[in-house]
């Protein structure tokens, strides 16, 4: 059974924002070994429309710095599903789905292959509270956003989701890494 992980920026405070911090080449670095055990991203609308034409523009145009470079082409190359209603189109290894993320989420899970990387807090607490996420890797950038979107509301979880701390990193800009398993 595939793995599913759960990866997100968020600040101190937090707050989910792909513009909150400054990512420096030894933080792209850690995302580009990340993506080494994973072999389908799996978004919502909102996130694959801010990844994407972003990273797809740095892959062809290769236009940011050599570890962006080496991120944008191994997140482009990694075949993606986005749940949407509304979105008509999309890269060509991405596959939308319009309905009910949680069966097809558990269905992709017991297909053979790598990790499964979910990049969306607008399903987290559904994904969540069927136990179809194993870990979570969360980057804490020193910044204090004050507003946005939360990674978790409030009563979005029918219970607690106790984890173990399996590593932490720090980095030269201020960040955390942060990777969590679910305990058992």
């Amino acid at each position: 059974m595939r793995k599913v992980s759960f990866c997100m920026n968020i600040s101190l405070d937090g707050y989910c924002d792909h513009t909150l911090g400054e990512p420096s080449e030894e933080l792209m670095e850690y995302f580009v070994g990340m993506m080494d055990d994973v072999d389908l991203l799996f978004y919502g609308r909102v996130m694959y429309q801010l990844m994407f034409p972003y990273w797809a523009d740095v892959a062809k145009d290769r236009s940011g710095s050599a570890a962006e470079v080496r991120f944008a082409e191994r997140l482009v190359s990694i075949d993606k599903v986005v749940v949407s209603r509304s979105l008509e189109n999309v890269d060509g290894n991405t596959t939308i789905i319009r309905k009910d993320p949680v069966t097809e989420l558990r269905k992709l899970k017991q297909q053979p292959g790598k990790t499964i990387s979910v990049d969306t807090v607008s399903m987290l607490p559904e994904l969540m509270a069927v136990g179809l996420v194993d870990e979570f890797h969360l980057v804490v950038h020193p910044v204090m956003a004050g507003s946005g979107r939360h990674l978790l509301d409030a009563g979005s979880l029918p219970e607690n989701f106790k984890l173990e701390l399996v590593e932490t990193q720090t980095f030269k800009n201020g960040c955390v890494a942060l990777y969590y398993r679910k305990r058992e």
